[in-house]
Order: C-alpha cells, then sequence, then structure tokens
C-alpha cells in the first residue's frame, strides 16, 4: 500500500504543539529530553563562550528556536549570535554548536549537517560528551570542509576553544 498524502507541517502548525519538536521541510521530529553530561556540556561551553566573547557584541543562546523558513523550525543547543533575536532566532546563526548523543546522532550527522550546510551557516560544531571528543566544519562555496581546531572569526572577533576545557 502507498501513502497518497504524506502531512506536510507549517510553523503555525509547529507554534500550537505540546512538548518538545523539531520541523524540517514540513516533517516533525520529536526531541529527547537532554541527560546531564548534555546539560552540563552545555552550561560549561556557554560560560567559556560568554567569557570569549564578551568586548564583540555577539550573543550565546541556548535552546532558541531558529525559524529557517515557514516549514522549518530547528532547536540547536547553543548559537553565536551577532544580532540580538526577538522571540527566536530568524537570521541564520554565526556558530551552531550541537552536542550529540545516542538519540541525536543521525539528526545531528546528517539531517542537521546538512540543513546547516545548506543554509550557509559559517560554523557547525558537534559536540560528543560520551567520548569527550568534537568535530566541527566551516562553510566555503564548496559546502563544509572539516577543521582542525575549535578556532572561529566571527564579526572580526576572533576566538578559540580549548577543548580540554570542556571536558573537566
Amino acid at each position: 500500500m502507498k501513502l497518497r498524502h504524506v502531512p506536510h507541517y507549517t510553523y503555525e502548525d509547529y507554534v500550537r504543539w505540546q512538548g518538545d519538536w523539531e520541523l524540517i521541510e514540513g516533517i516533525p521530529y520529536a526531541m529527547a529530553s537532554p541527560k546531564f553530561p548534555h546539560q552540563r556540556l552545555m552550561f560549561v561551553l556557554a560560560r567559556l563562550l560568554e567569557d570569549m566573547l564578551e568586548e564583540c557584541n555577539c550573543f550565546v543562546v541556548g535552546e532558541l528556536d531558529w525559524v529557517i523558513s515557514e516549514d522549518t523550525v530547528v532547536r540547536p543547543d547553543l548559537v553565536v549570535l551577532c544580532e540580538e533575536p526577538q522571540d527566536y532566532i530568524r537570521k541564520r546563526p554565526e556558530v551552531v554548536f550541537e552536542i550529540v548523543s545516542e538519540n541525536s546522532r543521525e539528526m545531528d550527522e546528517f539531517v542537521k549537517f546538512k540543513l546547516y550546510e545548506q543554509e550557509a551557516v559559517p560554523y557547525y560544531v558537534l559536540l560528543y560528551p560520551e567520548s569527550k571528543s568534537w568535530k566541527a566544519y566551516r562553510w566555503t562555496s564548496e559546502g563544509f570542509v572539516p577543521m582542525e581546531r575549535l578556532s572561529f572569526s566571527v564579526k572580526d572577533c576572533p576566538f578559540e576553544i580549548d577543548a580540554e576545557r570542556l571536558w573537566r
């Protein structure tokens, strides 16, 4: 049997849903509740970023909806923005951080990777609290390319994250 109609949801539908969801190209994805290693890493990273970006007129924001289009809304773990958002993010973040768990691995490494690459996010960082490791990508006209260090330049404001400090 073939499906004759696959529902296609929009932001208008999304705002009425209970619970935690992301909406990608009209398809809803339920979000699992984060566990302690995820929350701890997010807090440590946010604190480090706030300190590094204090003089840069940028904001570190966690778990705020990014409305990319009428049928695509994601909620990155942490982002660096250089414009203050209102109720949600409308402009592309400068840096997106996703903390990868067993439940989010496919979404973060494949679905969001392609989405963020398509949106030309300047930097995309995947953090793995269980293995205390990371992968980072910089956007180029050819798409994402791997980075060897967690070094960034946002609005003429360079900063580097010492990964060892994340895993304390």
